[in-house]
């Protein structure tokens, strides 16, 4: 889209973030990448990081890793940033966007498994990547939300919105109760399955989420959050947009799949979940809705309780509080293993 014809509020945005990129440069700072888990097939990947400006590295302060939110959303994007890429004995050059999001699929041949690729921009250090490439014989996945399914936030409620990605130190927030116990039964169930964390979050805070995941022993898997700020024709970012075309995308890369989605009933899961069902049945195991507690759902806005699933009855629709709850309905259809039996304890 020719710049004459984007939206205010972006042109406005983008003249700022140019303003600040000047003074960024002038300051010495200099381009680093920020890699994110990506994925994709044995022919072809999807690589994601973004391009921002910093201190190079003899000048900087160690930043704690339990440092507040804001501390996300003030890094200077490199506008349409180049960027090399490298995986294994082959090199690819990218362009990134104007907010410096690089989302690109390259066409390469992998095997199955992780994958690290490096990036550089600018004559930046190397950053290294992680890349899960998918077994075409894996006929199973997950796709999973992250805020009130794997984390308690209370996000749809604007001003709580606020606190905890501004202001809330990150070793705060709390994990929801067994919920990192189902998704590791569900890896060890199904090696090989792809799993995709799918947030309405922006990039700026997907180094936190991923530690946030690793220190409380989810399992790894490629994150799918949107970029900050307005679009070329639009006041905000639609955060369901995102997610019904990132599900669609999924569908389409993966057609052999069939993929257990996992959301929470504080948001719009529900009835994005069921547009997709209904839509593509074939390409889904199962919903599991974690139900949020009565205060949880009052302090997230969400008034509705009720949980139609008509016209959805060839895929089983899950609820329950937590993860012990929905492993337990997993395991009555046949989805997931029992759990071993621990061995009694003598007196």
């Amino acid at each position: 889209m020719e710049e004459s014809v984007i939206h205010r509020p972006a042109r406005v945005d983008q003249a700022l973030q140019r303003w600040r990129a000047r003074r960024a440069r002038d300051a010495g700072k200099i381009a680093e990448v920020i890699p994110y888990a990506g994925y994709g097939s044995t022919s072809s990947v999807r690589v994601l990081a973004r391009v921002l400006l910093a201190k190079p590295p003899e000048r900087r302060n160690e930043i704690p890793t339990g440092a507040r939110g804001w501390r996300n959303f003030v890094g200077v994007p490199v506008e349409n940033a180049q960027v090399n890429v490298q995986i294994g004995d082959q090199s690819f050059e990218v362009q990134a966007d104007r907010s410096g999001v690089i989302d690109i699929v390259v066409n390469v041949d992998l095997e199955p498994g992780w994958h690290r690729i490096s990036l550089s921009s600018e004559g930046s250090a190397v950053a290294t990547a992680l890349i899960f490439v998918v077994d075409p014989e894996v006929k199973f996945g997950v796709v999973s939300d992250i805020d009130d399914t794997v984390m308690v936030t209370a996000l749809p409620r604007p001003l709580l919105a606020a606190w905890h990605t501004f202001v809330v130190n990150e070793h705060a927030r709390a994990t929801t109760p067994g919920m990192p116990v189902l998704y590791e039964r569900l890896t060890t169930r199904y090696p090989g399955a792809p799993l995709i964390y799918l947030s309405t979050g922006a990039w700026n805070v997907a180094p936190t989420l991923t530690r946030f995941l690793s220190r409380n022993l989810y399992p790894a898997g490629a994150l799918l959050l949107t970029d900050w700020g307005p679009t070329a024709d639009r006041w905000f970012r639609s955060g369901r947009e995102h997610k019904r075309s990132s599900l669609e995308r999924l569908a389409r890369e993966f057609p052999q799949i069939k993929w257990l989605l996992i959301g929470d009933d504080g948001q719009h899961d529900e009835s994005i979940y069921r547009e997709f069902v209904k839509e593509h049945p074939d390409n889904v195991a199962a919903v599991c809705i974690r139900q949020l507690t009565p205060s949880e759902a009052v302090l997230a806005g969400s008034s509705f309780r009720g949980h139609s699933t008509s016209g959805d009855s060839t895929v089983p629709w899950l609820y329950a509080a937590d993860g012990a709850g929905l492993a337990d309905k997993l395991e009555r259809l046949g989805l997931l293993d029992p759990a071993p039996q621990q061995p009694e304890i003598e007196a």
